[in-house]
């Protein structure tokens, strides 16, 4: 029977410690960072799609199974089971019984002196919002464009339904060799979003702003970028535990089908709302406007406007019941004549 490993970061205790005193009986460990034992049957991260992110940021992560978790009643494409119901499946985990999708994960290497792994993307911007940067764009060594934007993403297949998407790009099935290169809000106006072959090597150099320019690595840490940036594919693949029939795949293409549309109508701030949401999980109204700098009644205006749709939903928060708490809504099947409420992780 496999051993179940319960990822501790310290971000989330509350998740760890239910996780570990549901499976302790099962033999369950916690893992700090850095030390996840290769021969580990599965690793449990808990913190839903983030947390799975977050993890996977490290380099040095082996290639064992992963169970992402979420707290609350939210799910996302990484991650399936609520904290509170992972003992329901422990059988199945110790016995291996359930399929894993393989994800391809993107290697950043920044000024050729430090490395990381994304599963959804990297983007290389300017340090303060909107501000142009000028870049040179190569594949594979040989230059493809100069231009000036507001900066440039690169994404996995996973990572086209996410930051990427929003930034004008297309919709990649999970499964494809392939990568996104966006340029965002590019001064050219016939500028397009690129799909290249995994095999190639994506370079942003000859990076220039007038701030700092730095990477965003899956929209949870940043690196500041002195001259240049490359992409290429990571080896091994992220493996993500999957306990129901369907995929990464299918699961990120219906959630964005109806979304697509109302994104291009959507105000800026509300749009900035979803893609923080979807990047840091359940927050406050609070939180949401420290994040994004916007000011407070913009924020409850969107917000209002995205519950009122059904992208967000509101609930009391499990640790202050005076507070209450913004998240992506769940899926719901779209009814006849009216777009679906969904949104992607």
């Amino acid at each position: 029977m496999a051993r179940l490993g319960i990822y501790d970061d310290d971000s989330a205790p509350h998740s760890v410690d239910t996780l570990y005193a549901a499976l302790k009986r099962e033999g369950a460990v916690k893992v700090p960072p850095g030390s996840v034992p290769p021969v580990m049957g599965c690793i449990i991260v808990p913190g839903g799609d983030r947390g799975v992110r977050k993890y996977y940021l490290d380099t040095n992560a082996p290639s064992i199974p992963v169970l992402g978790v979420s707290e609350g009643e939210t799910e996302g494409l990484l991650a399936q089971v609520d904290v509170k119901d992972v003992y329901r499946h422990t059988e199945r985990l110790r016995a291996a019984n359930y399929s894993t999708d393989e994800i391809s994960r993107l290697e950043v290497n920044v000024d050729d002196t430090n490395r990381y792994q994304v599963l959804n993307d990297a983007t290389v911007c300017s340090a303060k919002s909107a501000m142009l940067m000028e870049y040179l764009l190569t594949i594979d060594g040989e230059e493809f464009w100069h231009d000036s934007s507001d900066g440039v993403i690169v994404s996995t297949p996973l990572g086209s339904t996410a930051y990427a998407m929003s930034a004008g790009g297309p919709m990649i099935f999970a499964g494809s060799p392939v990568f996104g290169v966006i340029s965002i809000n590019s001064q050219d106006v016939e500028r397009r979003p690129l799909v290249v072959p995994q095999d190639s090597v994506v370079g942003v150099s000859e990076i220039s702003s007038r701030r700092q320019c730095e990477v965003m690595l899956d929209g949870a840490e940043r690196v500041a970028v002195r001259e240049s940036v490359s992409f290429s594919k990571s080896d091994p693949p992220a493996r993500i535990v999957r306990l129901r029939r369907d995929t990464i795949s299918i699961s990120a293409m219906a959630k964005r089908h109806h979304l697509s549309g109302d994104l291009f109508n959507m105000a800026p701030s509300a749009k900035l709302l979803l893609k923080t949401l979807e990047y840091e999980g359940t927050l406050s109204r609070r939180k949401l406007a420290e994040r994004t700098m916007l000011p407070d009644r913009t924020v409850r205006m969107s917000l209002a406007s995205l519950i009122e749709k059904g992208y967000v939903k509101r609930r009391v928060s499990a640790r202050d019941a005076r507070q209450k708490m913004y998240e992506i809504s769940q899926p719901t099947a779209p009814r006849s004549g009216q777009p679906g409420r969904n949104t992607g992780a």
